[in-house]
């Protein structure tokens, strides 16, 4: 559904249908119009600033397309265990190494969330998550599922993930993809008004 930037609170850089819900819940009229860009991580770069550049990156780069006319939000999440960023999965065999490596551990899981307006707003979040033993059966059941394809760490924690999940130390939101809290504290910086169960997503047409 194509809508008029005018009319809508902000701009979403991002087709996730995880963000989508989330800041729909927040009660936000936004456009979605995804960042199209390249997301790798430079060596020896820490999560944190990882996920605050990628954010950065997303928003400002859509900004520049709408000419700065409305507020664009971006985010990036990220999961990090032994200094390693851990992203998506490639194939079978590599979520598998995944999430042999989370099974019985804590691993963090990052976000990076921007608002370009003006100027550049950004802030990162933390969420400490605890893993309890997984057998192989139950990887090899998972990936079976098809939800760990698309997942950064090749897990859902809202999903069939969730049932691998001992603990939590954090926003749950944030492992989700959009720390709820924080987002809202960032939208009322720039005076976007928070309509709590009202929000609408409109697609670009274009996009």
């Amino acid at each position: 559904m194509g809508e008029d930037s005018s009319s809508v609170d902000l701009i979403l850089a991002s087709r996730s249908p995880r963000r989508i819900q989330l800041l729909e819940q927040i009660g936000t009229r936004f456009q979605i119009i995804p960042a199209d860009i390249d997301e790798s991580p430079r060596p020896g770069e820490p999560v944190s600033d990882y996920v605050r550049r990628i954010a950065i990156v997303k928003s400002t780069t859509v900004s520049e397309q709408c000419e700065g006319s409305t507020p664009v939000l971006a985010a990036d999440t990220a999961v990090s265990i032994d200094k390693l960023i851990i992203g998506k999965p490639n194939d079978e065999d590599h979520a598998g190494e995944m999430l042999e490596r989370l099974s019985g551990r804590w691993h963090d899981v990052y976000s990076g969330i921007s608002i370009t307006y003006r100027d550049v707003s950004v802030i990162s979040v933390r969420t400490r998550v605890k893993f309890r033993r997984i057998e192989r059966w139950e990887i090899k059941e998972y990936w079976l599922s098809g939800e760990p394809k698309d997942k950064a760490g090749s897990y859902a924690i809202q999903g069939l993930g969730g049932n691998f999940v001992e603990r939590i130390d954090g926003s749950y939101s944030n492992v989700v993809g959009l720390p709820m809290v924080e987002t809202g504290d960032l939208l009322d910086q720039y005076g976007i008004v928070k309509r709590i169960g009202r929000g609408q997503a409109y697609q670009r047409s274009d996009a």
